[in-house]
């Protein structure tokens, strides 16, 4: 199973997965995964975006500072590759998890990068998938799940619904 959800509110999905996960956690679902916090460094800066791992529970960097003035993508890829391994390890843990949460399905993975692969491996391991996309990425990400995507409305309460049912 592959559930999604679609946001354009900066840190809105962030926030929610990350409620999902904890629920979910203290449920006792084995999750793995990471989500995304983003910390606020003024009005004259761009946020510091981070991954936390579910699980090993490490701290990921993912933005790289490029300067008040810059333009480009401040994606840190060898932060996220770091926090995809940390990610992968955890499918071959004890107990297995029966849910992969990952923050988004952006452009690294639309790039076949990023948590493209865990992703799939995940899916064919039999370990339900939740993420989150923006409207800009759903073509692409419709045209990598084959149809076997799910879309779930931004709400903790139906997301741990599907979760819930998706884990069963």
């Amino acid at each position: 199973m592959l559930g999604y959800v679609i946001t354009e509110e900066r840190g809105k999905a962030d926030a929610c997965l990350a409620e999902v996960a904890h629920r979910l956690h203290a449920e006792g679902i084995a999750v793995a995964g990471a989500v995304q916090v983003n910390s606020d460094r003024g009005p004259a800066q761009a946020c510091d975006m981070d991954l936390h791992v579910i699980g090993p529970g490490r701290i990921i960097r993912i933005s790289q500072n490029l300067g008040a003035l810059a333009k480009g993508c401040r994606l840190d890829p060898a932060g996220l590759e770091q926090a995809v391994g940390l990610v992968e390890a955890t499918l071959d843990t004890d107990p297995r998890p029966r849910l992969l949460i990952v923050n988004k399905f952006g452009k690294q993975e639309i790039d076949g990068r990023g948590f493209r692969p865990v992703i799939g491996r995940a899916l064919a391991e039999g370990i339900a998938v939740l993420t989150a996309i923006n409207s800009a990425s759903l073509p692409a990400f419709r045209a990598f799940a084959g149809g076997m995507e799910e879309e779930i409305t931004l709400d903790p309460e139906a997301i741990l619904g599907w979760c819930r049912y998706a884990v069963r």
